[in-house]
């Protein structure tokens, strides 16, 4: 964790009602105690995490609303991880490194959920996005 820059980490718990499932880490780049809003945005999503857990099934339902739902809910994950990734990296907020991976996805014509991907799988570095920004 230090090896990657971050300082400190902080759980909260995945629950559903007053069951706890288990625990949603994260990873800051700064020491000290997560502001009360934030700390109450990711309690909200470890919930609604739960939430989706209690409702998934592992056979898809074909074109159902529920399972466009869940896709757009994975690609949104994965795009806020990549999002995270480019700023823990380049020490930018999170909207300036949304801008980024934009940026970069408009410039080499790919779909910006496929440079996401690309980033949270590891197949891409941060820095190819970084070099490729400096370039313009």
């Amino acid at each position: 964790m230090a090896d990657a820059g971050y300082q400190s980490l902080h759980t909260v718990p995945v629950r559903l009602h007053d069951r706890v499932l288990g625990a949603l880490t994260l990873l800051n780049a700064r020491t000290g105690e997560l502001p009360e809003g934030d700390l109450h945005l990711a309690q909200a999503l470890a919930d609604s995490a739960a939430l989706g857990l209690m409702h998934w099934s592992a056979e898809p339902r074909g074109d159902d609303v529920v399972t466009r739902v869940r896709g757009a809910i994975a690609a949104k994950s994965v795009l806020e991880v990549a999002k995270g990734m480019i700023a823990a990296h380049q020490g930018l907020l999170l909207p300036a490194a949304g801008r980024v991976l934009a940026d970069y996805a408009n410039r080499h014509q790919v779909s910006l959920a496929d440079t996401a991907q690309a980033l949270v799988s590891r197949t891409m570095e941060p820095d190819a996005i970084l070099d490729s920004a400096a370039e313009t």
